[in-house]
């Protein structure tokens, strides 16, 4: 028996934050699809309601909330809270000129969120945004709930919504 086969690879963490504050551990996930919510009557998945904070009123907005799915093309974002989400990743926009792009996704549409094929090509091209400052990870999406931010928004910074994911994609697929 393979070491790996004993304990399989997940494909993606997923850390909850509330502003600048990370709540919990990093959450990883095995199975090709992920649940993501405050109130679900039945499934399993990330529960953001245990949590105890001054964010419960924006919190309480995710309702059934999201699902991460791992496809063949990309990792896929499912919107089924009843307020938008915002997306922030390194292939939505290939590399726009602001270098910021945030996809809002309304309730009960999908959104492709991450694209294998153009984080190879990337990789391969050793691209980043030209006006990203700092550290910059090409397999992280970061996304809200019910608060977008970036050049159109009066949160410039994801760090200022209230409720927010980071989703820190495993590269070894």
């Amino acid at each position: 028996c393979e070491e790996s086969s004993l304990h399989p690879s997940h494909w993606c963490s997923v850390a909850y934050w509330e502003q600048r504050t990370r709540v919990g551990r990093l959450y990883p996930a095995y199975e090709a699809s992920l649940n993501i919510f405050y109130d679900l009557p039945q499934g399993t998945g990330l529960c953001l309601s245990q949590n105890s904070s001054s964010i419960q009123q924006i919190r309480s907005k995710i309702g059934h909330g999201i699902v991460l799915s791992r496809e063949p093309d990309g990792v896929w974002v499912y919107n089924r809270s009843q307020h938008p989400v915002f997306v922030h990743s390194p292939t939505l926009d290939l590399l726009s000129a602001r270098g910021m792009s945030v996809k809002r996704v309304m309730p009960g549409f999908s959104l492709k969120m991450f694209d294998y094929e153009c984080s190879n090509w990337m990789a391969e091209k050793g691209l980043k945004p030209e006006s990203q400052e700092g550290p910059w990870d090409p397999h992280s999406v970061r996304m809200s709930f019910a608060k977008g931010w970036g050049p159109c928004y009066s949160r410039q910074f994801i760090t200022s919504c209230p409720c927010w994911l980071e989703v820190l994609l495993n590269t070894h697929r």
